[in-house]
């Protein structure tokens, strides 16, 4: 019996590698004979950096940059075994969890200490960085990671422009004679999930800014702001950014398709194909996946769906061990799951279940794996 494991970090309690361990001591010590292989994932979110650097045997660089609020901060990024790539997540420099509650406004917001992490990149001579784009407190277009690599931006009397959200309203031009010279010579893959325009209804200050800290009438600046944006680029440099996706990360989609040329790919199938995860399930019998919370976001592009998607292709069952499920079982039946393990039941509530996950999966994992029909 060949069983994969390949679930996601239960966020807020146990990292992906925390999951998988749990997962595998328990059924190791119920059934030693069986095989086992471990596959932490991802999907483009937190974590996803030092997964893909672990993953190419890669070391870890930490530096000082910039955070939302312009403080200085620790932040850092991977480089590969062989030294032609690195990883970097923007949460880490401009991420909403550097910020307190009270501290939330996307008008104040920059994306600068991200720029800083790319240009300390750009520094060991890569040819590629893969930059993962969620968990964003910002609404700047990309244009305080612009600044950190050369370019700068003005207003029509000809002001230098603090890159913040606010500020897109009154931009009138972008000065590109300072840019980094590695930027044309690097390639740029940005690990994007959403398919969100750059403005409108459903773009990024509709739709995200909310979540941010905005209030209705900031909503509508920087939605008014992200179409000034949208303007000036068409004008002065003819090029089209409303595309789908565009508004991922307060409009860094669009913001890394101008600035860094990048191509924009879905997280989970990046790291799947990364991690080789399609071959490790078609040699599996029986895999075994999970994250904190079983929702219908799930089924939009995380670690699960993809996992599930996988496994379908190659006709193989796949139990699914998370913190909360919130699909009934129609949905995760649907979606290629064969039976769903949740810490959170009528006897276990969210908060216990946070104290004492690795505990819980344990416990759950030996009750409710039936040993008759897999083993």
């Amino acid at each position: 019996m060949k069983i994969l494991i390949a679930p996601d970090k239960f966020k807020g309690s146990l990292s992906a590698l925390e999951v998988s361990a749990a997962i595998g001591n328990v059924l190791m010590k119920l059934y030693p004979t069986i095989q086992l292989q471990t596959i932490a994932m991802a999907d483009g979110g937190e974590g996803t950096a030092q997964l893909l650097t672990t993953h190419t045997k890669g070391s870890w660089i930490n530096c000082l940059v910039h955070d939302p609020l312009f403080r200085k901060a620790e932040a850092g990024f991977g480089i590969s075994g062989d030294g032609q790539t690195a990883f970097i997540e923007m949460a880490s420099a401009s991420g909403l969890q550097l910020l307190t509650p009270w501290e939330h406004d996307p008008l104040k917001t920059t994306t600068l200490g991200t720029g800083e992490l790319i240009a300390q990149a750009l520094q060991h001579e890569v040819k590629r960085i893969v930059l993962a784009i969620g968990g964003s407190a910002t609404n700047d277009a990309g244009i305080g990671m612009a600044q950190a690599l050369g370019y700068k931006f003005f207003d029509q009397q000809h002001n230098k422009l603090i890159p913040i959200g606010e500020n897109l309203e009154r931009l009138y031009r972008v000065d590109i004679t300072s840019v980094h010279p590695h930027l044309h010579t690097t390639e740029f893959i940005v690990l994007c999930d959403v398919t969100n325009p750059l403005f409108g209804k459903q773009g990024a200050a509709y739709v995200f800014a909310p979540q941010k800290g905005a209030s209705e009438q900031d909503v509508v600046r920087l939605d008014s702001g992200l179409r000034n944006f949208a303007s000036v680029i068409k004008t002065q440099m003819n090029v089209d950014i409303n595309f789908a996706g565009a508004g991922a990360a307060g409009g860094l989609g669009a913001g890394s398709k101008v600035f860094l040329n990048a191509t924009l790919q879905r997280g989970i199938d990046y790291v799947m194909e990364a991690l080789k995860v399609d071959v490790a399930i078609h040699n599996a019998d029986l895999i075994i996946t999970g994250e904190g919370k079983l929702d219908t976001q799930t089924l939009s592009g995380k670690v699960v769906a993809g996992i599930t998607a996988s496994a379908k292709r190659s006709n193989k069952p796949v139990i699914a061990v998370v913190g909360k499920n919130e699909l009934t079982e129609t949905q995760w039946k649907q979606a290629g799951i064969t039976q769903v393990i949740s810490l959170v039941d009528k006897d276990t509530s969210v908060e216990m279940a946070m104290k004492a996950p690795r505990h819980l999966i344990i416990n759950k994992l030996s009750e409710q794996f039936d040993s008759s029909r897999w083993i």
